[in-house]
């Protein structure tokens, strides 16, 4: 059995799309498919990073009940999603500020996924339009 490598995508159901893709697109996140999206010709879109993404999920496909590869009760701002964040806490303020997101907590100290669990990092939290939570972890 081969062992799992990393993560490769979330999905999550939006309201509006348009708005979350303004939203991440000045958190600095890259936007896949979205001419098409905007052209009517796709009921998603992706938000890059790094080697992983997001995929956001228009009205018109979670709420289809034909469309059942999703959580059973997933709505919108259901996400809880931690991000890395390599540039230090100092630009990490500074993006979100420039961003104009509001920090609901933080920086406060967490556990993280590196080094099998035992990662301790700096994190600040917001949230997106659609209320999902996002967690900045800063390792130093």
């Amino acid at each position: 059995m081969a062992p799992i490598a990393g993560f490769d995508h979330a999905a999550m159901p939006a309201h509006d799309v348009g708005r979350l893709i303004d939203f991440y697109r000045r958190l600095g996140f890259a936007v896949v498919g979205e001419e098409a999206w905007r052209a009517g010709r796709a009921r998603a879109v992706a938000l890059a990073f790094g080697d992983s993404r997001i995929n956001v999920h228009a009205p018109e496909l979670w709420q289809d009940a034909r469309f059942t590869l999703r959580g059973p009760s997933a709505q919108p701002g259901c996400g809880d999603y931690c991000f890395v964040w390599e540039g230090g806490l100092a630009s990490l303020r500074a993006m979100l500020a420039e961003a104009g997101v509001e920090v609901i907590e933080g920086p406060v100290q967490r556990d993280g996924g590196r080094a099998l669990g035992t990662g301790r990092g700096t994190s600040m939290y917001t949230r997106d339009p659609e209320g999902n939570l996002l967690e900045f972890m800063v390792y130093e």
